[in-house]
């Protein structure tokens, strides 16, 4: 704190002395109070802080939600066809993070590394669960390491790679734009959901229009054109946090210097759909989750799948939250609790992270066996 304040007082020093030197001190002044915002942003400490602050009030949320709504929760019960809808939850999500397999292999093909769909899945599913380690970044590097040792090149690897969550982003807006427009519209033809549940997702016509105005944006912004430069930008930097010993040197110069294939051609539509279906088919897992504990009817569904979208978007995109934990639980405990009971979707939203960790523990351990059988 210290030297932060003879910073501000050494930049102080040097607006106020351009003033008296020249006609311009107002320009002085803003140069140095960008410089001042400039080092806030360049800060790692106060990023890092940053991360650890929206984490943890994200899970003391969570916390003080379940400790308001215990007696609900402890008032669930499983009954035997609880037991089936949450086998039906998490084979679905064990579906869905194949199929997302598949479709990372999809953007493989983007960047000429046409390794096999197969080898992909295996290749996804065994690094999945690396994610939930500290640093959130142990699948991305699972991933890269793997398609350089398929013989691609760490340039396009790391792209590839890159790419993905963007993607997976774009469409997850997308999904929960689509429902909203249908929720939106379910409520003007009359129809509510079960018990005459009312959804905070898509009740308000300027929240759909909104949202569906973002996920306009986010789709322009997958241009080759938008998207190549801040590609990479984004690659050079999770190469230098990839920067180990099992990577050469030169191929991390060629990284940086940029000399490495890392454009994007055409548009990713393929991989855009692909990942639209992926996250429909998570959405439809947490849905027979929640018909585990309470009765649905098809009216329920479009909020469930926004909200759903929105809350898992957000846990992919929140800097500092391994696999999203907390994020998307706190996210989801907000869009659904005017709809449904908040015992209910705190019950829900637990039961769903446990069922969606084992089916990618499973699939990890399916992808490792069929490693140990055929290899990479």
């Amino acid at each position: 704190m210290d030297s932060f304040l003879r910073l501000v007082s050494l930049l102080s020093c040097q607006a106020l002395a351009r003033l008296r030197q020249d006609n311009e001190g107002f320009k002085g002044v803003w140069v140095s109070s960008m410089s001042i915002l400039k080092r806030f942003k360049e800060s790692d400490r106060l990023r890092r802080f940053l991360r650890w602050a929206v984490w943890g009030a994200s899970l003391f949320f969570i916390a003080q939600t379940l400790i308001d709504n215990w007696s609900a929760v402890t008032a669930i019960e499983l009954t035997e066809s609880s037991w089936g809808w949450l086998g039906l939850a998490w084979a679905i999500s064990l579906l869905a993070h194949g199929w997302a397999g598949w479709v990372w292999h999809w953007l493989l093909q983007a960047w000429d590394l046409p390794l096999g769909g197969l080898w992909a899945v295996r290749v996804y599913l065994f690094t999945n669960v690396a994610k939930y380690l500290p640093g959130n970044i142990w699948h991305f590097y699972g991933r890269v390491r793997a398609v350089r040792k398929a013989g691609g090149g760490l340039g396009r690897a790391i792209a590839s790679v890159v790419a993905e969550p963007l993607v997976m982003a774009v469409a997850a807006v997308g999904i929960g734009a689509i429902t909203s427009d249908l929720l939106l519209l379910l409520s003007y033809l009359g129809h509510a959901g079960a018990e005459g549940r009312v959804s905070k997702v898509g009740s308000d016509p300027l929240w759909t229009l909104g949202l569906f105005i973002l996920w306009l944006v986010a789709l322009t912004l997958l241009h080759p054109r938008l998207l190549n430069p801040r590609l990479a930008k984004m690659s050079r930097a999770k190469a230098s946090g990839l920067a180990m010993k099992e990577i050469p040197t030169e191929f991390v110069r060629d990284v940086s210097s940029g000399s490495e294939p890392l454009r994007l051609r055409r548009y990713p539509l393929r991989p855009l759909l692909g990942e639209m279906g992926f996250v429909l088919g998570r959405s439809l897992g947490f849905i027979a989750t929640v018909m585990a504990l309470t009765p649905l009817s098809l009216a329920d569904w479009p909020s469930l799948i926004s909200a759903f979208s929105l809350a898992w978007v957000l846990g992919l995109i929140v800097p500092g939250a391994p696999g999203g934990i907390g994020i998307f639980e706190a996210s989801a405990i907000v869009l659904l609790g005017g709809q449904f009971p908040e015992g209910i979707v705190l019950g829900s939203v637990a039961c769903y992270r446990l069922v969606s960790t084992l089916a990618e523990v499973v699939g990890a351990a399916g992808a490792w066996l069929a490693e140990q059988k055929n290899g990479f």
